[in-house]
């Protein structure tokens, strides 16, 4: 077929188009991308030799276009179908995520590329929440959302009839594509009309605000986008002069000199009228405004400790007290990228310097690279953390549903049941980033092509 328009260049042009439409239906969203390009510029004109770091090694031209959106769904097939619309955008499942340990009756996935170029074209990743109905605790509003799920299509008839074409020819021209993108955005759109009277949205409401959330309405809306910041302390500082209502902490690590994982900050969800199939009228909260700052990807080892000092950390009564039980309790993990590197705790790129490209056939697999490092034949660059976290995810959830107390039952995580609605299994982000480090080093020399691990799929 001639004239197919790669993957790469479908997500750029949705990406681009979804942040277009959801700045129209959230205007603060476009305040929100002036203070984040406002600290990001500040930044880079403090800390010249990060501005270099970043143009040396591809991140800066992703900066600015790097987002992140979250949507729920309420079915298996919708989660199948979003599974086959990110497909053709070069977006991939990676990673489970169980929230209902955190009262939250979803459990998730992030799709996003999975290549290093792929990623350095445009990172945009969208977190993908499943309703557990089997959470809901009262039978009688288990039966009745199920229900409604069953008779509703979040996708247009001709969003439908282009996954089809793709699925036969195998791509999209620039026409098909101009046509693909604007059906899709209709499943993200904000509808103020719900598909439920009032009387079944309060029912489900109190029963737990996320699940008239995804229930209540006739698609999946976009309910945050997220721009990433270098410096997430200060915007944070910043949104009240924005015109924004921050929550109340800074989800995720402290602040450290290396950045590691992810951290989040949001203003508070929007009050928005909406109207009920009953002529009544309402209001829905759902949609904020997300901020993130990325850090180096830890591996099981790093994780493991992060998850110990998070968990020992607490938390704090505001941001103030949580960001110095955070520090005093991350004083144990090592902030430092060579430390980090030679205990094992986080991944690195490993890239030849211009007198190791001179020594290059000196070098083997059996060569200890911190020796190389150390006579300066090779040098490393932190991996960028490409996905979430769960306590962050469930934070972000709850300050944006109110904090009410749960009334559905909690349960343990049902992987099986989430890929089997998806259709396939989600990819396993260490065994991502163990393979973009693998790479590296057998590009240098240190690693044989063969034995470096094989994505999982």
């Amino acid at each position: 077929m001639p004239n197919i328009i790669s993957a790469d260049d479908i997500r750029e042009r949705f990406s681009q188009a979804m942040s277009s439409l959801y700045q129209t239906e959230v205007p603060q969203y476009g305040e929100l991308l002036d203070l984040v390009a406002d600290v990001n510029l500040a930044v880079l004109e403090c800390h010249h030799d990060l501005y270099q770091n970043l143009e040396n090694n591809d991140q800066l031209s992703r900066l600015n276009v790097e987002r992140h959106g979250a949507i729920r769904v309420g079915k298996g097939e919708e989660l199948a179908t979003l599974r086959r619309i990110f497909q053709i955008m070069g977006m991939y499942p990676v990673g489970y995520y169980d929230l209902s340990q955190a009262g939250i009756p979803v459990h998730s996935t992030a799709f996003r590329p999975i290549e290093e170029s792929a990623l350095g074209r445009n990172p945009f990743r969208i977190f993908t929440s499943l309703l557990r109905l089997e959470l809901i605790g009262n039978e009688t509003l288990r039966n009745k959302a199920a229900d409604i799920l069953n008779t509703r299509d979040i996708f247009t008839p001709r969003c439908r009839a282009l996954l089809d074409l793709y699925d036969q020819q195998g791509g999209f021209t620039l026409s098909l594509v101009n046509q693909f993108i604007p059906e899709v955005l209709e499943t993200f759109r904000w509808h103020q009309q719900a598909i439920v009277d009032k009387s079944t949205y309060l029912a489900l409401h109190n029963e737990h605000r996320l699940i008239a959330d995804v229930v209540c309405f006739p698609g999946c809306h976009i309910n945050h986008l997220t721009p990433r910041t270098l410096d997430i302390d200060r915007a944070q500082s910043l949104m009240l002069e924005y015109g924004m209502h921050p929550k109340a902490i800074i989800e995720g690590p402290p602040r450290r000199e290396v950045p590691v994982l992810l951290r989040q900050t949001s203003f508070k969800a929007l009050m928005e009228p909406v109207f009920f199939t009953d002529q009544q009228q309402g209001t829905h909260t759902a949609r904020f405004g997300e901020i993130e700052q990325r850090g180096i990807a830890l591996t099981p080892k790093g994780r493991a400790l992060y998850d110990e000092l998070l968990c020992e950390a607490g938390l704090g009564a505001d941001n103030f007290q949580h960001q110095q039980q955070l520090c005093q309790a991350f004083s144990r993990f090592p902030d430092s990228e060579t430390v980090l590197r030679r205990q094992g705790l986080a991944y690195f790129h490993y890239r030849l310097t211009l007198a190791g490209e001179r020594h290059r056939q000196e070098i083997t697999p059996a060569d200890d690279p911190e020796i190389l490092i150390e006579r300066g034949w090779l040098q490393t660059q932190p991996i960028i953390y490409e996905d979430f976290l769960p306590v962050s995810a469930a934070g972000i959830f709850q300050s944006n549903l109110g904090g009410e107390n749960i009334t559905h039952q909690q349960g343990a995580g049902n992987q099986a049941a989430f890929e089997q609605a998806l259709g396939a299994v989600p990819a396993n982000p260490f065994m991502l980033y163990q393979q973009m480090e693998a790479r590296s080093k057998s590009r240098c020399g240190l690693l044989s092509s063969c034995t470096y691990p094989v994505t999982m799929s």
